[in-house]
């Protein structure tokens, strides 16, 4: 089996404020809209689309689920500190505070207007217990 790309499909009550959120504070382009529809692009991240809750093209099941219990996660190859300090200057409302694990990895994360809960990771360099 072999991919040609990576999408997340959420499915949220406003559209336009998931689209707006994530093109405006987090580089994503629209790729194709509708009523009710965004695909959004990213050329070093998943694609994301966002559906609006109740569409008809989800089978009857999954038509008013909402993107709950999940965490979009970027991981960063530098300047975690600064994205959180750019995000919190454009007024976006970090909802965890940057902090960093025991076992290496620097983490915030942010929720957007639906309450997706978008987390960015760093990973630090770890150091070896003494006599390991």
């Amino acid at each position: 089996m072999q991919f040609s790309a990576s999408t997340l499909s959420l499915t949220v009550a406003d559209v336009a404020a998931s689209r707006a959120f994530l093109t405006t504070h987090l580089g994503y382009a629209v790729q194709a809209e509708a009523d009710g529809f965004a695909s959004l692009t990213r050329p070093d991240a998943v694609d994301v689309v966002l559906l609006a809750r109740g569409t008809e093209v989800l089978p009857p099941d999954q038509r008013d689920q909402h993107a709950s219990g999940l965490i979009l996660a970027f991981t960063l190859t530098a300047g975690l500190a600064e994205q959180e300090q750019r995000l919190r200057a454009a007024g976006v409302d970090i909802t965890m505070p940057l902090r960093e694990e025991p076992w290496g990895e620097r983490l915030f994360q942010v929720t957007d207007p639906n309450g997706v809960v978008i987390q960015f990771v760093e990973w630090v360099a770890q150091v070896a217990p003494e006599g390991a």
